[in-house]
């Protein structure tokens, strides 16, 4: 069954959503199938998806035992999130003794309207942005474009993307959807390079042009990968060192950080580092690894004079307030879920409609952005189990999609003609005689009219066997 088919059959149209629930569900859709039946771009992506499995099965070799690697992060991560607030705090008092601040934003509005805030005080005009999903969740760089700032990426994935007008179509790889003749039309239209220019040329380019960026930025702008509460640290991993002089360059810097992303202790690192790294793209380690703990000290010769850190709530809280599901902030954003599921295979990135796509988007969006809303994506999947399997940190991530779909059925958001459907065909799947009732014909009539539609247009409605395998049992057996 193809991605396609089985999402449509999973989410039907439901009459019962409101008009703005609905679009973005048939907007979903409509996508998918797309590119589901899009051939150029499933070449691409499993062309793509297949170097990082080919790279991730060496970057395993690294570790003698992967399994307690990935046990003991779990642990780490449970400990850490089970005592948010106390290691929050933690953080909060070292990064400030450091010399740092911190603001603590509720949702999107308020991160952006203080990060503009401090952007303002600096009458800053530029900025330079490493790759950071979190200013994707809130919408950074079109917010600031509307106050006249320009933000420029300075991850080459990010670049590309937003030369193209894009959002980022993979957590960690931004520009998978895009071959390196992709990129050199892109190029070739926006700035006039060569049409047959290589990913080398490309890349001279780019450094070129941010050089220039780096030098006259106002302000930088990172995420983090994991915050340390004991240091009062940032913790950044990146491979083409963007990243650090974004940081290094900028007279002031700016980190948005989700809250989920804090550790106990520095000494963490030597764990989740090289998990990340393999996980992510298959390395050791990624190429550069810094800890900043704060604004530069008197001795230092480089660095920015003030620092920030934005902690970000948006949805979060809300989220770990559900016992059960709050499982799903361990994450380390590693991306290898999405490389394993094969609905994301199927459909890609842009497909979901979200910040966070694949796996674990689907299980974290509905509780950041509105179940009501994002609903479907707990059913845009087969829950073949993969996306666990491959976990670093051992998220049960297709149990997590599995009690979303529990909450969407508790919440009384089934339509109530699936409802009736699912009534009446428990009813008779727990009683033989009822199975047995009626010919295959009649079924068959009634399995046509049920599912009309349901089961995707590209597939024919599943046809009932003249006999159910009990009877032909009971057959052999001379039980009749």
């Amino acid at each position: 069954m193809n991605a396609s088919s089985w999402i449509q059959r999973k989410i039907p149209n439901n009459p019962y959503l409101p008009d703005m629930d609905q679009k973005t569900l048939d907007n979903f859709l409509k996508k998918s199938e797309n590119k589901a039946f899009d051939k150029e771009h499933r070449r691409k992506l499993v062309f793509n998806i297949t170097q990082y499995d080919n790279t991730v099965v060496k970057g395993k070799q690294q570790f003698s035992n992967l399994e307690l690697a990935r046990q003991r992060a779990a642990s780490r991560k449970f400990k850490a999130i089970e005592n948010l607030d106390k290691y929050l705090i933690e953080f909060e008092a070292n990064f400030t003794r450091n010399g740092g601040k911190v603001i603590w934003a509720r949702n999107t509005e308020e991160a952006q309207q203080e990060i503009l805030k401090i952007l303002q005080s600096v009458n800053a005009k530029s900025l330079v942005k490493s790759k950071s999903m979190i200013t994707e969740e809130i919408h950074l760089n079109h917010f600031l474009e509307q106050h006249g700032i320009e933000s420029v990426e300075t991850d080459l994935g990010e670049y590309i993307v937003q030369m193209a007008g894009e959002t980022p179509y993979h957590i960690v790889t931004p520009a998978m959807h895009k071959s390196k003749e992709d990129v050199a039309k892109l190029f070739h239209e926006k700035v006039g390079t060569p049409l047959d220019s290589t990913p080398q040329d490309i890349t001279a380019y780019v450094r070129k042009e941010l050089r220039e960026k780096y030098q006259r930025a106002d302000a930088g702008i990172s995420g983090a990968n994991f915050l340390l509460a004991d240091s009062g640290s940032i913790a950044l991993t990146e491979n083409e060192g963007n990243a650090y002089l974004s940081v290094g360059f900028p007279k002031v810097h700016i980190t948005v950080v989700g809250l989920e992303k804090i550790l106990p202790s520095m000494n963490d690192l030597a764990l989740f580092w090289p998990l990340l790294a393999t996980h992510g793209t298959g390395q050791n380690m990624t190429v550069y690894n810094h800890i900043v703990s704060g604004p530069r000290k008197h001795s230092e010769v480089d660095g920015p004079d003030e620092m920030y850190v934005v902690l970000l709530d948006n949805g979060r809280t809300e989220l770990l307030s559900h016992h059960e599901q709050r499982q799903a902030l361990h994450c380390i954003r590693c991306g290898a879920c999405l490389n394993a599921c094969p609905i994301y295979q199927s459909i890609g990135g842009h497909s979901y409609g979200t910040t966070y796509s694949g796996p674990i988007g689907s299980v974290i969006t509905p509780h950041f952005d509105g179940m009501e809303k994002y609903r479907h994506l707990s059913f845009a999947s087969s829950l073949c189990g993969r996306c666990t399997e491959v976990c670093p940190v051992r998220i049960d991530v297709h149990k997590l999609l599995m009690l979303n779909r529990r909450d969407v059925s508790v919440a009384d958001q089934v339509p109530k003609m699936e409802s009736r459907i699912v009534y009446f065909w428990k009813k008779a799947m727990l009683n033989r005689k009822l199975m047995e009732m009626g010919g295959s014909s009649i079924k068959n009539m009634a399995m046509k009219y049920m599912l009309k539609g349901s089961w995707g247009k590209h597939r024919e409605v599943p046809r009932i066997a003249p006999k159910s395998f009990s009877r032909l049992w009971r057959e052999k057996k001379g039980m009749f």
